[in-house]
């Protein structure tokens, strides 16, 4: 049976760190910047336009959220240019809800030959999948930002480490992906099987817990 884990990840919490590592131990793939790149070919925009809509870039989605703020009225089921994005020589246009619905479409391929997933809204996209494992790493802001310094993370080319208002601004943008296109609350525990403070507990202690509980939901697929 597949193994299927989807793990959100606030910033600095270590998920670029604890979902590869899972995804080797259960031998699957690893499910993250993958995905825009396998969007884009698909609706055939530039890679470059798909990051744009990466739900870790806070300059993409504050830049997509302020579009929409700006419109009469924004519905889920709708496609509305709130980013709009000439994507080829043929001037197609890239909608914000034709990319979250691609991307839909590859995570549940994924879903079918087992990955770990991080981001995208993967525990609500495959909420209903059955046997998956569904886990949210989080901690308190000050030890994340201690971790995220430490790890690198979020620390650009010839840039300084990152700030508070970095991870702020990164937390945003993560949440507005979920809470925009899914209309929830990405920390709602009621999503998950399992939370885990991972400032708290040592990230290869993370691996180990959602291997093993990953390995046990298996055989209910």
């Amino acid at each position: 049976m597949p193994y299927l884990v989807t793990i959100s990840a606030t910033f600095g919490a270590g998920g670029g760190t604890v979902g590869p590592a899972v995804a080797e131990r259960l031998g699957v793939p690893f499910v993250d910047r993958a995905v825009p790149g396998a969007v884009a070919e698909e609706i055939g925009c530039s890679l470059e336009d798909a990051l744009r809509h990466d739900d870790r870039a806070p300059t993409g989605f504050e830049r997509l959220l302020a579009s929409a703020a700006r419109l009469p009225t924004v519905t889920l089921g709708s496609v509305d240019p709130a980013y709009v994005t000439p994507s080829d020589a043929e001037g197609r246009i890239l909608y914000d809800q034709e990319f979250v619905d691609r991307t839909e479409e590859v995570l549940g391929r994924v879903a079918d030959t087992g990955g770990v997933v991080l981001g995208r809204a993967g525990a609500v996209v495959l909420a209903d999948r059955p046997g998956a494992l569904h886990v949210r790493l989080d901690g308190p802001k000050d030890r994340r930002l201690a971790q995220a310094r430490a790890s690198g993370e979020g620390r650009e080319e010839g840039g300084g480490p990152p700030r508070m208002r970095d991870l702020e601004a990164n937390d945003r943008a993560r949440s507005a992906y979920v809470r925009r296109f899914y209309r929830v609350d990405p920390a709602d525990a009621a999503l998950y099987h399992l939370v885990l403070d991972a400032t708290a507990l040592p990230l290869p202690a993370c691996v180990e817990v959602i291997d093993r509980l990953a390995r046990e939901r298996a055989p209910q697929m």
